[in-house]
């Protein structure tokens, strides 16, 4: 089937993006924001994806459903949209695009595919895409060819061998590097600020380690406004290593170092709302501040 509308559920920071990007290739694109938040409301205004009252809507009108939501909520939006198909009869592509564990997108499939609908696995490695650029869209499985359409629309999709998983799960080690260094880079940075060892550390860093250096002074501060929507993609990444025969351990820890990190004033903050004035050393001292704070004496 060729693409002319598109569906985004939801247009948060990625979704609102990719929408904008389909918009300015010529392909209609709506979504379905009946209780979502004032901010996504302005994200997809912003973008200019059209809004349909019900998800009964949205699919009758969409030739694809691109799935792009905070892992946790994977499973019932899946459902939700099964259930739109079912009772319209919608021939249309639902691409599952999100950070989940291989065996959950292949649990996910026949939700799709019993109530009438296509599944493509696909995952998302890389930011919004902007100007000049597009994050890479892998996807695997029998639909593969299908989804890869959207290299016309602007974006960048490669196509992996293999079944349904193997999309998500080179997301999964992906961002088991990416993610799981800055939980990491933030816990010691954090010990350090408690200890009173930060200048020493970062000097010793300066001295030995400079390219780690660059890298936390350039992704920290913008973690915390993203932590809190992680800590169910680390969760994720936990479920496909345990499920690999490999400790479930190391990702249980960096779940709950997102979970820390969004629990303090600057886990508050939004991307595109967070102070960009604000240093590094500051968002490790503020960071550090309201762990004090919570494990004080006074605490709880």
């Amino acid at each position: 089937m060729e693409f002319s509308t598109v569906a985004i559920l939801s247009p948060g920071d990625m979704g609102h993006a990719v929408g904008q990007r389909l918009r300015e290739n010529e392909l209609d694109v709506v979504t379905c924001l009946a209780g979502r938040s004032e901010r996504t409301r302005a994200l997809a205004d912003k973008a200019g994806i059209r809004d349909v009252a019900t998800m009964e809507e949205l699919v009758e009108q969409s030739d694809l459903v691109m799935s792009m939501t905070v892992s946790a909520a994977v499973p019932s939006l899946c459902r939700e949209v099964a259930d739109a198909v079912r009772a319209t009869g919608a021939d249309l592509l639902f691409a599952e695009c999100n950070a989940i564990a291989p065996q959950l997108t292949r649990e996910l499939e026949p939700v799709i595919v019993e109530a009438g609908g296509r599944f493509v696995d696909v995952s998302i490695i890389g930011g919004p895409p902007r100007p000049g650029y597009s994050p890479h869209f892998y996807t695997s499985g029998e639909q593969a060819d299908e989804f890869a359409q959207l290299n016309d629309f602007g974006l960048e999709v490669i196509k992996l061998d293999g079944d349904t998983g193997q999309a998500s799960g080179i997301k999964m080690c992906y961002a088991a590097m990416t993610k799981g260094t800055s939980a990491l880079y933030s816990e010691l940075l954090i010990a350090a600020e408690l200890m009173g060892l930060t200048d020493a550390l970062l000097t010793e860093f300066q001295s030995g380690q400079s390219a780690v250096l660059q890298r936390m002074e350039k992704n920290l501060p913008t973690v915390p406004p993203r932590s809190r929507r992680w800590v169910s993609e680390m969760e994720e990444i936990r479920d496909t290593f345990a499920h690999l025969g490999l400790t479930p351990h190391l990702f249980e820890g960096v779940a709950d170092m997102y979970r820390l990190i969004g629990s303090t004033p600057l886990g508050e903050e939004f991307p595109e709302s967070r102070d960009r004035e604000r240093t590094f050393a500051e968002t490790i001292r503020l960071l550090a501040e309201s762990v004090n704070v919570n494990s004080g004496p006074d605490a709880g």
